[in-house]
């Protein structure tokens, strides 16, 4: 204990002489009555180790009183606004951390064929679902959930939710949400770049077999598997029916990728679309505009049958 209030004293002096706390930290405040405002880098039973910058510092979690977030209810100082989404590099937390900040985001997407999840990827109300979530339907609702607050949840039902564009070979579809004058959309933020490597902490919330807001948790098992001539992450994040369209975070909270399917007759399984792919479609939804007058919007159409070749007899 001595020598750790030796390492925490000396820590909180290196701190003082910093210029200017992060816009997005951790604040913690000490039984000694110091106060840290630093991101968590690691979280143990024992002890969190914070990231002062220029230091990494161990905390004891016997000596904090007490811990909080500054810069929950504003956008990050490293965000940025691409052209109907937001990126940004967030600091390491905790997944219990990350789902509680990051839970509002995430959508239950409802068709009378089915249900699935979605997210959320900026203040105007686009949602980001997977195509064969909404496949062949025009009729679209969205449940939202709000966090009280005492802590509890309040759903909220959307039934007139438009489709704007649809791409099913990336199985990505993209809605938007009707504005609520009484409501802020609370959207998630997309990674920069897909630089998980294999055995990377990551994390899914969604609403697999129908139960709401669900968080599960696994590592990044290969980050290229190969399906069809597309890429996916492969993961052990339980990945069920239902958890369709939702998206997967990294340790950071940032989403690196869209859940669409698993191993059928396998555990542990799972598989989710690259986030390089969604932000092209994104970028290029104009491509993939939703029609409603035009029957074929949204149809993918059976390859050809292959040319017989000379000679041989038909089947």
């Amino acid at each position: 204990m001595k020598e750790d209030m030796k390492m925490l004293k000396s820590g909180l002096s290196l701190l003082l002489l910093a210029a200017a706390a992060p816009a997005y930290a951790d604040v913690l405040e000490m039984k000694t009555g110091q106060k840290i405002e630093a991101p968590v880098l690691k979280e143990a039973s024992d002890a969190l180790y914070v990231d002062l910058g220029f230091d990494v510092v161990r905390v004891p979690t016997s000596m904090i009183s007490k811990r909080s977030h500054k810069g929950d209810s504003a956008p990050p100082a490293s965000a940025s606004e691409g052209d109907c989404f937001l990126t940004a590099r967030l600091p390491v937390r905790t997944v219990k951390e990350l789902a509680a900040t990051y839970g509002e985001g995430v959508v239950l997407v409802q068709t009378p064929a089915g249900l699935g999840s979605g997210f959320i990827i900026n203040s105007r109300g686009y949602c980001i679902t997977n195509y064969h979530v909404i496949e062949r339907e025009t009729r679209v609702a969205v449940t939202l959930f709000h966090r009280g607050a005492g802590g509890e949840f309040s759903r909220r039902r959307l039934d007139d939710v438009k489709i704007i564009a649809l791409n099913p070979f990336l199985d990505l579809a993209l809605l938007q949400l009707p504005e609520q004058p009484d409501f802020k959309f609370r959207p998630v933020y997309l990674s920069h770049d897909d630089d998980q490597k294999e055995g990377d902490e990551v994390f899914a919330i969604g609403n697999p077999l129908g139960l709401e807001r669900s968080v599960s948790r696994g590592i990044v098992s290969t980050r290229n598997r190969s399906f069809q001539g597309l890429v996916y992450i492969q993961t052990t994040t339980q990945i069920n029916p239902g958890n369709s369209g939702g998206p997967l975070f990294n340790a950071r909270g940032e989403v690196v990728g869209v859940t669409n399917m698993k191993a059928l007759f396998g555990e542990g399984i799972g598989f989710a679309i690259p986030v390089s792919y969604l932000k092209h479609f994104l970028e290029n939804r104009e491509s993939f505009a939703f029609d409603k007058n035009n029957p074929n919007t949204g149809y993918r159409y059976l390859d050809p049958p292959r040319r017989r070749k000379l000679g041989t007899p038909p089947k």
